[in-house]
């Protein structure tokens, strides 16, 4: 059989780089990237939007009380992850009691037969029971920030280790190059003020425990900082409030320094902010994947999206790149804890009902915006009515006092127009595939593989007459436009091989239920496939003697901190030279002692005897 005619359509969006060879047999590394999910809907958009894998709570011990899942949800979000070969992660990452370790092993089989490729968790106990074949990562709740820590996890068995938050390149450095487990790292979100996994602050004031998923976040709450006289040096600040965390600049560097796997932070988060902050570092990660053949993305797929994605739109705090290059002022958020938004200019003239503007952006009625008054108390107000009046100054109304004062920096935390778009995106998120139609004895049939791989995935055939064309040129155009729609479907043909004896005429009718049947056969593959490598990634269960941690047990540091309240205040005894004595912080009746090793350069809120 001579193979008649080859058609090549280049997708604009695809992931293939023909510098690299199909059966080159290079060895790449694979770069993760991974996004939170409060519930499958979210997961799914999650996936939609770039995500390789997606975290998300199961049915109890996830570490998010508010963010539990049915292991039916969880079932549906793996088919649909399995589609691109990303992968699902359970939270089972509370401190668990003697009599609740029965229930964890059995969501821990219910996980497994549900399709989960890995459990994420922190208390040891685990490792004990008698678990089903899945891999387990070790938390950040571990507190995973030495060479020692890393080591003894990955003896232990784990398959990947979450990082802390406070690590440096140079320290990530030094753990990769004296362990082999994969490393992940969060890169975006919300930021704890303690070390994870070692604040009982919330628990010794509420008796609401964070490592069991119960948090109140004291941490958000204003403080006054008093000296050992009880002298108030601040007052009414949110002094243990961070702002978020925002590393997109260094993922090239955390990749070079061994990190795999991107965290997003974000289980409570709405769909609107894992679809905009998923898509930014998607895009960011592609950007890099895309120039070195030393790197490939996890999961198959690509996006277009259909809204203009800006992390600066969704809820955030300001940004830090926190402790990735060493210690710097500017980390707190010590005026709000809450969402401040984009920038997006200055207030040019006001009165208490009316406010110019100087931006270059588009306000619409009903945006959300706020500003900082003159006593740095965050102020928010509604943009009523917009005018756009001279040289682009937007004239914003409002029927509320509002303290304006000129050259106040305002910002924006709703975009109206913006938020719809976002809402109303799906991410189409497609798989490139390469397509083979030839001539068999009885009819046609019609081949899929995926383009990154090359590999055979399924073929479907046809048994019908066999036309041969007057016009050869008319019928491979029909057969070509007809092959390489596929509709909403997830896949994207983007070659198209004829294999005929002679020039054919094949009605569509016959196309369209060889790619029907084709798009059933390929989802089934692809999820089936999916399943197999996910039981061949397991490394062995670990079922050694542990150290059990009581989850009722406080210990008299009930914060241990990077963050520290003299550096970021100009106290730093090794800038100023003066002894670094106690500090209290004061809420109304709950009132705590701050002890600073300045050797370690580290914080603790201590608990103060009655």
């Amino acid at each position: 059989m001579q193979k008649y005619e080859f058609l090549n359509r280049h997708s604009q969006n695809s992931r293939y780089r023909p510098e690299i060879p199909y059966f080159c047999g290079m060895k790449t590394k694979k770069i993760e990237l991974l996004s939170p999910a409060k519930d499958a809907e979210v997961g799914i958009a999650a996936i939609n939007h770039g995500a390789d894998a997606v975290y998300i709570g199961g049915p109890d011990f996830g570490a998010r009380e508010k963010a539990s899942n049915s292991i039916q949800d969880i079932e549906r979000l793996c088919r649909h992850a399995a589609l691109f070969d990303a992968k699902v992660y359970v939270t089972l990452n509370t401190l668990l009691y003697d009599n609740e370790l029965e229930r964890a092993r059995k969501i821990a089989y219910d996980c497994w037969n549900a399709g989960v490729d890995a459990l994420i968790v922190q208390d040891m106990q685990l490792l004990q029971l008698d678990l089903p074949p899945i891999p387990l990562h070790a938390s950040t709740q571990c507190d995973n920030l030495t060479v020692e820590k890393v080591q003894q996890l990955e003896h232990l068995g784990f398959s990947q280790i979450v990082l802390g938050r406070e690590l440096s390149l140079k320290q990530i450095r030094e753990i990769r190059e004296k362990t082999t487990v994969p490393l992940e790292f969060f890169v975006h979100g919300a930021l704890c003020v303690s070390h994870s996994g070692r604040c009982y602050l919330s628990q010794y004031i509420g008796n609401r425990s964070a490592n069991r998923g119960a948090c109140a976040q004291p941490c958000r709450l204003p403080w006054d900082l008093l000296d050992e006289n009880g002298k108030v040096l601040i007052k009414n600040r949110h002094l243990l409030c961070l702002k978020d965390l925002n590393n997109s600049a260094h993922l090239e560097e955390l990749i070079d320094a061994g990190i795999t796997s991107f965290k997003i932070e974000g289980r409570l988060k709405d769909a609107d902010y894992v679809k905009n902050v998923t898509a930014y570092y998607r895009q960011k990660l592609d950007e890099i994947i895309s120039r070195r053949l030393d790197l490939e993305q996890a999961s198959y797929g690509h996006c277009n999206y259909t809204f203009d994605i800006n992390p600066e739109k969704s809820f955030n705090r300001g940004f830090t790149d926190y402790f990735i290059n060493g210690r710097q002022k500017g980390i707190g958020s010590p005026f709000t804890p809450k969402s401040m938004g984009e920038y997006i200019g200055e207030v040019s003239w006001c009165n208490p009902l009316r406010m110019e503007i100087d931006t270059d952006k588009t306000l619409h009625n009903g945006d959300g915006l706020c500003f900082l008054n003159q006593d740095n108390e965050l102020v928010g107000l509604r943009a009523d009515v917009v005018n756009i009046g001279r040289d682009g100054v937007h004239i914003v109304s409002t029927n509320r006092p509002h303290g304006a004062y000129r050259g106040a920096k305002i910002y924006r935390n709703l975009d109206l127009e913006w938020q719809k778009q976002v809402e109303a995106s799906t991410g189409n998120r497609k798989i490139d595939i390469d397509l083979v139609l030839s001539e068999t004895e009885t009819g046609y049939e019609l081949s899929a593989f995926i383009r990154r791989d090359a590999r055979p995935c399924v073929s479907t055939g046809i048994q019908c007459d066999k036309i041969l064309a007057n016009n050869p040129e008319k019928a491979t155009e029909n057969i070509q436009k007809k092959a390489l729609q596929w509709g909403d479907t997830v896949f994207n043909p983007v070659n198209l091989e004829l294999k005929f004896n002679e020039p054919r005429l094949i009605p569509a009718s016959v196309i369209g239920e060889m790619k029907r049947d084709l798009v059933t056969k390929l989802t089934d593959e692809l999820v089936e496939n999916h399943k197999n490598n996910r039981e061949c990634r397991r490394e062995g269960a670990c079922t050694v003697s542990t150290k059990v941690t009581n989850p009722d047990e406080i210990p008299t540091a009930l914060m241990t901190c990077h963050h520290c309240i003299r550096y970021a205040n100009g106290m730093c005894s090794k800038e100023t030279g003066q002894k670094a004595t106690p500090l209290f912080i004061r809420n109304g009746a709950n009132t705590f002692r701050l002890e600073f090793d300045c050797r370690n350069c580290l914080m603790r809120v201590m608990a103060v005897a009655d």
